[in-house]
């Protein structure tokens, strides 16, 4: 029988445009919606990707990482002719000023390494 994690593969790194980072080695990770990091199962989905992408040694490590982290709840969208998500308000306006015709809610965490 096939190990199944509930909310395996709920986290992607994050490669599109529209967060600062502060530090070099700052990555964020998103999920689509606006969830809590008080959920045991989105924290552990979070630790969990974390350890299998290398950026913490141990299920452990990742929870600490998470500890220092900041959430943000946002919204993204396609740009035309984009493959990565903005970030934008909720109406659809990036920073830009480019307008966003499909906008998700998303949940973001910076993670400092």
């Amino acid at each position: 029988m096939k190990d199944h994690r509930h909310g395996d593969e709920l986290w992607i790194e994050w490669t599109g445009d529209g967060f600062e980072y502060d530090g070099e080695d700052d990555i964020y990770y998103y999920t689509i919606d606006h969830v809590s990091l008080d959920e045991d199962v989105v924290r552990r989905a979070l630790a969990s990707t974390l350890q299998r992408d290398g950026i913490a040694d141990s299920l452990g490590d990742g929870f600490k990482l998470l500890e220092a982290g900041e959430t943000t709840h946002s919204w993204a969208g396609l740009i035309e002719e984009e493959l990565d998500l903005t970030i934008c308000d909720e109406d659809g306006e990036t920073l830009m000023g480019d307008q966003i015709e499909i906008v998700i809610p998303i949940t973001a965490v910076r993670i400092c390494p």
